[in-house]
C-alpha cells in the first residue's frame, strides 16, 4: 500500500489510501489577499500567526506555506520571507508543513530550515521545472507534489493529464525517488465553466490509484470556482474524490460544513476506527446547531492525529481560485 509519509519536528502523519484523509490547511497564502501580503512584506506576521492556529485548532493535518508576495523579483524577496514564515510557524503548531513556491531559491531555502520532513508544492512536467525540482526532493528525501501540465499548459484531455502525471512519477524515479514520495494533482476544473469537470477527476483518480499506485491532492475549492453557496458544493466533492480515491486536498479547515463532510467520509471509508475522531468531534453536537463547528470540532484532528492554493493556480495556468 502507497504510504506517503510527511513529518514535523516530532510528529509523523502518512497519507495513504487506508488512512485519514489528510487536510492541508491553505490559508497562509497571500495569493489574492492583499491585506496578508501587505503585512508580510512590513514584517507583520499577525495573521499569519492567527491562521496557523485557527487552522491547527478546526483539524488541519498539515499547513501550507506560500509567502509569494509580489511579483516584482520573487527571486529577490521570497527565500527570506518564506524562510521567516516557516520558523515562525513551526514554533507555533507541531504539524508537518508544505513549502508552497514557485521559486527554486526559496523552495531550497526553506527546506534548509523545515523541521522533519515537509512536503515540496510543487513540480510540474516541464522540463525547466523537473530539472530544478526533483534533484532538491533527491536530496532533502521529501515528497513532492506533481502538478498534472507542462509546457503546452492544462489539457482539458483527462488522458493527456494522465501521461503528464506518469512522465513524472518516471522522471522522479530516474532521479532516485520512489512513487510514494510523488503526490500527483490531477488538475481539478471549476464546474460552472466544465460540466464534466466532477467524472473527468473522479476517473484519473482511479487511474492514477490503479495504475500509478500514487497518493493524490488537489486545491479543493477549485470545483465551485465562480459559483454561488460553494461551499455546498466542495462539501459534496469531498465525499466524492474521497471514495474515488484522493488521499488528501489543499482547503480551507476553518469550513465547518467541509470538515464535516471529510470526518464523515473517513467514517463511511473505513479509515475511522470505531467512528472515535467522529465520536470525539460530534459527542456534544445538537441539533439545533445545524452543523456548526462544535467546541469539541474545533479541537479534533481530521486525519486520525495527524486557501488559498493561488500560487499553485497560477503556475498550473488555471483560471480557477479559491475564496
Amino acid at each position: 500500500m502507497t504510504r506517503t509519509i510527511v513529518a514535523s519536528a516530532t510528529r509523523e502523519i502518512v497519507i495513504g489510501f487506508d488512512q485519514p484523509f489528510c487536510v492541508i490547511g491553505e490559508r497562509i497564502n497571500p495569493t489574492g489577499r492583499k491585506k496578508l501580503a501587505a503585512e508580510m512584506q512590513a514584517g507583520n506576521f499577525e495573521t499569519v500567526i492567527k491562521d496557523a492556529l485557527e487552522q491547527a485548532a478546526a483539524g488541519a493535518t498539515m499547513l501550507d506555506i506560500n509567502a509569494g508576495v509580489t511579483a516584482v523579483d520573487p527571486n529577490a524577496t521570497e527565500p527570506g520571507l518564506l524562510v521567516q514564515t516557516l520558523e515562525i510557524v513551526q514554533g507555533l503548531v507541531d504539524l508537518p508543513l508544505a513549502i508552497d513556491s514557485s521559486v527554486t531559491a526559496a523552495i531550497e531555502a526553506g527546506l534548509k530550515v523545515a523541521k522533519g520532513r515537509p512536503l515540496v508544492n510543487s513540480v510540474t512536467g516541464e522540463e525547466e521545472k523537473l530539472e530544478a525540482i526533483l534533484p532538491l526532493v533527491k536530496k532533502y528525501n521529501v515528497p513532492v507534489v506533481a502538478i498534472s501540465n507542462d509546457e503546452t499548459g492544462i489539457s482539458m484531455d483527462p488522458d493527456v493529464r494522465f501521461a503528464v502525471a506518469k512522465k513524472i512519477v518516471e522522471r522522479a524515479m530516474d532521479h532516485g525517488i520512489k512513487p510514494e514520495d510523488v503526490v500527483v494533482d490531477p488538475l481539478v476544473m471549476p464546474i460552472g465553466a466544465l460540466g464534466d469537470a466532477g467524472r473527468q477527476v473522479f476517473a484519473l483518480l482511479r487511474r492514477l490509484r490503479e495504475e500509478l499506485k500514487v497518493n493524490t491532492t488537489c486545491g479543493l475549492s477549485n470545483i465551485s470556482f465562480g459559483l454561488p453557496h460553494r461551499h455546498g458544493i466542495n462539501a459534496g466533492f469531498i465525499p466524492m474524490v474521497i471514495g474515488a480515491g484522493m488521499t488528501s486536498a489543499i482547503m480551507n479547515p476553518c469550513r465547518p460544513q467541509e470538515m464535516e463532510a471529510v470526518r464523515a467520509a473517513n467514517v463511511l471509508n473505513g479509515t475511522d476506527a470505531n467512528c472515535s475522531n467522529w465520536i470525539m468531534t460530534y459527542r456534544d453536537h445538537k441539533p439545533s446547531e445545524g452543523g456548526g463547528a462544535t467546541a469539541a470540532a474545533a479541537q479534533a484532528p481530521a486525519a486520525g492525529g495527524g486557501g488559498r492554493r493561488g500560487g499553485r493556480a497560477a503556475r498550473a495556468g488555471s483560471g480557477a481560485a479559491s475564496q
